[in-house]
């Protein structure tokens, strides 16, 4: 008698439990239109840049106005506490310690973009145009002499510039690049 009267009591309470739900009242539902202003992940082969370009020489400009104070002229670093050199590096698979740099460490000059964009100047992060984004990015590129003074980085050409470090990542899933 005690088992059925269990059962019993347990699927009332269960099943009258959603009667006597309330809502948390908290957060709002999101738009389309707010998602799509975080929705702004960069992938290695480009896929997600934005239009827009930039050549070093308008990125020298930014930087002098912008990133200069932190980074230190011409990106050797040492500005501020935590913002390293942007320049140089020894390789990493030299065995000698040596600091990671965008020349010696980034796999893709697109993470550069994506950086830049999300996170930079680390007082206003998100401040930036995307063509101020490409500018900065040519220039870092052009300062690692990864791609010549008069380039132009934009969505077609970003992609398309090879990193000295990109071969040495031990990719755990390379079908998904």
């Amino acid at each position: 008698m005690r088992k059925p009267f269990a059962a019993l009591a347990l699927v009332l309470a269960f099943g009258a439990a959603p009667a006597f739900a309330q809502n948390a009242g908290l957060g709002k539902p999101i738009s389309e239109a707010d998602i799509k202003q975080w929705d702004i992940a960069i992938l290695p082969d480009g896929t997600g840049l934005p239009p827009g370009s930039g050549t070093p020489a308008q990125g020298a400009q930014i930087y002098a106005q912008k990133c200069v104070a932190c980074h230190a002229e011409g990106g050797k670093g040492g500005g501020a506490p935590g913002a390293g050199p942007l320049v140089g590096g020894a390789p990493l698979t030299n065995g000698i310690e040596t600091q990671k740099t965008i020349a010696n460490y980034y796999a893709y000059a697109t993470t550069i973009f994506d950086y830049i964009r999300r996170g930079m100047p680390y007082t206003m992060p998100r401040s930036l145009k995307d063509d101020e984004v490409y500018a900065l990015t040519a220039y870092i590129l052009s300062l690692n002499k990864l791609i010549g003074e008069n380039d132009a980085m934009d969505a077609k050409t970003l992609p398309q510039v090879k990193m000295p470090n990109r071969d040495n990542f031990i990719m755990p899933y390379p079908d998904r690049i």
